[in-house]
């Protein structure tokens, strides 16, 4: 699920996904953030994690996270924070400052 090479010298995009189990929106924001990065990052410019809070309570007080699902940019900073299944691309590609002029 997650992609690692450094491309051009730049850093990847790095990500976390804060999830609650196998719910509907927790699986359809996996889904969706896979597919955008696919499509508009390419192999080796982004690093997804996946945290289930269900298995990691604890987690979600340590990082602030209110609502789940609950996507947060860690690198490049500043972090951006993106609450819901990801279902609207274009405004998960303006939170993350995603270029796709490429």
């Amino acid at each position: 699920m997650s992609e690692t090479n450094e491309m051009n010298g730049a850093a990847p995009l790095r990500l976390t996904l804060y999830v609650a189990g196998q719910t509907p929106k927790s699986v359809a924001a996996i889904r969706n953030l896979e597919r955008i990065c696919g499509e508009h990052l390419g192999p080796g410019r982004y690093l997804i994690d996946v945290i289930d809070l269900r298995q990691s309570p604890h987690l979600a007080r340590e990082h602030n996270i209110v609502a789940i699902p609950t996507l947060v940019r860690q690198l490049p900073v500043p972090i951006q924070k993106i609450i819901g299944d990801l279902s609207d691309t274009q405004k998960v590609l303006v939170s993350l400052q995603i270029d796709t002029s490429r």
